[in-house]
Order: C-alpha cells, then structure tokens, then sequence
C-alpha cells in the first residue's frame, strides 16, 4: 500500500477481519516497537543477572500494550484507517487509550530507574537525566490535571472539527505525527491516576478517580456528535473510494459509536486497577502500623522489666 499519500483516494477492497488484519508495516511504529520491546527486555534481564525481581505481570502487560501498537499501525487497518473513518477511530482509541494503560502498568520508567547503572559521582549518565527529566518544572507543567484534562478534550474536538486532521492526514509524516501525538496524550493522562511509576504529579487515590472521569463525558459526547450528526463532518473521509462499497455518513456514524463505547471500556480497567492498588496501599499502611504497634509494645515491655529490676536492685 502506499502511505505517502493519504490525501489520495486508496482503491482497497471491501474491508474485512482478515484483511485488516495482514501484514503492512508503517516503518516508523515498526522500528519504534522493536525498540521498546528490545530496551525493555534488557532492564528485564539486566535485573534477573543480578538476582533482582521483576514482576512478570507487567513484563506481559508492557508487551501486549507495544503489540496494539503494532497491530494497529502495521498491518491492513492503518490501510483501511486512511479512508474510514470507523476503522480510523478504532485506531485512534486503542492507541490513545488502551495501549497508554498497558504500557504504564508495565512500569518502564521504574524497570529503566533500577535498570541503569548510577554514572558515580560528577557524573551525568541516562539514569541521571531521567531523574532530572522525572523532577522538571516540564514534567510538573504536563502532567498536572489542569494541563493533561483539557489537552486530551482537544485532541478530539480541536483535531476532528477543525481543518487540522485533514492536513495531518495529507501526508504521512503528518499521520505519524497524529498518531505519536494520540499515544503521548494518552499516557500523559492516564501516568498521574495510574500511579505505577513514580511521576512529579501523585495525587490520591479519590482524586485520581475525579481526574479519570472529568474527562470522559467529553469523550462520550463526542462519540454522540459524530453519531448524531446529518452529513459528514471531517473533509478526509467525506467521499470513500467507492471499490470499498460503504456510504460517507453511515460510516461516521460507526466511528461516533465506536468513540463512545471507548469513554466507557477504559474508565473501567482504570478504576479496576485504581481500586487494586488503593487497596494494595492501604494492606501496606495496616501492615507498617501493626510493626509500630509491636516495636512500642516491645519498648513498653523492655521499660517495664527495667523498672521491675531497679525495684529489685534496691530491694
């Protein structure tokens, strides 16, 4: 297929599972996939050598979120994403909202923190400017709610009402550009109420919660828009090659639906996950309570045999 030019009608046959499904790497999410698979298998086995553990769930939930990456942009449905809109929105939630989820909870930056040798002393070495990176004013800026809430609301109703997409999807560096932007805001957002890896902006396990749902209903209304809308909305899929047999509205009616369900399906694996660790944190806090309590009865006890063998010493 040829991806350089998205504007140009792409003559493919009716879309199906099994064509969807073939093989047809973007170069650029191939190599980057591999890269991440490749760097995250060495902090893994750097830290096996060592005789350290690393849990193998987020070993396997890191895998499979690179892998929906990949399915999504190498094979027939980044084809298919070019000229439907339905099948476009599929890839847009996945990557802004599903893969965002499983790579954070495989916990890169903490395997890359433990992972990478300290440079020693003066030294400036990659673990060093991951922390310096880890405490920016930057990182503060772009992961505080104030910034990511509204940042994630735009990337639908500033990207899709708006004569940006169709720019974006004129060229494929623009479509690679969309696609890296949709990732990044996804895990910007969802890095603060996940709360795995250790991040500048760490609120409650309450707050959390509200941060995760002030930005859904916007989500879902705009799956209603698009669902409720009476003619085609965004330029680039307006008039579909006609060798894939669907109709412009029709189409984009799909894609307001499938918007939809997605402002449903991550809230829940989210706050199943909120709920597990907050349930994690507080077993912790129970557990660092019960040895106080013992070390004070212990202090209690050694005082009062003390006390018992002075009275004895002066009887």
């Amino acid at each position: 297929m040829d991806h350089s030019g998205h504007g140009m009608t792409m003559d493919l046959p009716p879309f199906t599972l099994g064509r969807g499904l073939a093989w047809s790497a973007d170069p650029f999410f191939l190599v980057a996939c591999l890269l991440g698979l490749a760097l995250y298998g060495w902090g893994v086995l750097r830290l096996t050598r060592r005789g350290d553990k690393w849990p193998l769930g987020r070993t396997v939930s890191f895998v499979v979120g690179v892998l929906s990456v990949a399915l999504m942009m190498c094979t027939g449905l980044n084809d298919y994403g070019m000229v439907m809109f339905s099948v476009h929105m599929v890839q847009h939630m996945i990557i802004s909202m599903v893969s965002p989820i499983l790579l954070l909870l495989g916990a890169p930056i903490t395997l890359a923190l433990r992972a990478l040798p300290p440079a020693g002393r003066g030294r400036t070495g990659p673990r060093e400017v991951l922390l310096k990176l880890l405490h920016s004013r930057y990182m503060r800026i772009v992961t505080h709610p104030a910034f990511t809430i509204p940042l994630f609301i735009a990337s639908l109703y500033a990207l899709y009402f708006t004569p940006l997409f169709d720019h974006l999807m004129g060229s494929s560096a623009g479509h690679i550009g969309m696609m890296v932007h949709f990732l990044a805001v996804g895990l910007v957002f969802f890095w603060p109420i996940m709360g795995v890896d250790p991040g500048p902006h760490r609120p409650g396990h309450l707050m959390r919660m509200l941060e995760l749902f002030a930005g859904m209903p916007f989500h879902a209304f705009f799956g209603i828009a698009l669902m409720m809308a009476s003619a085609p909305m965004v330029e680039t899929f307006k008039n579909p090659p006609a060798s894939l047999g669907i109709d412009a509205l029709s189409d984009q009616n799909a894609a307001g639906g499938i918007a939809w369900a997605f402002s449903e399906v991550p809230s829940v694996l989210v706050l199943l996950a909120l709920l597990f660790q907050w349930y994690a944190s507080e077993e912790r806090r129970a557990r660092r309570s019960d040895r106080a309590a013992e070390r004070d009865g212990d202090r209690e006890l050694e005082e009062y045999n003390a006390y018992l063998a002075s009275l004895n010493a002066r009887g």
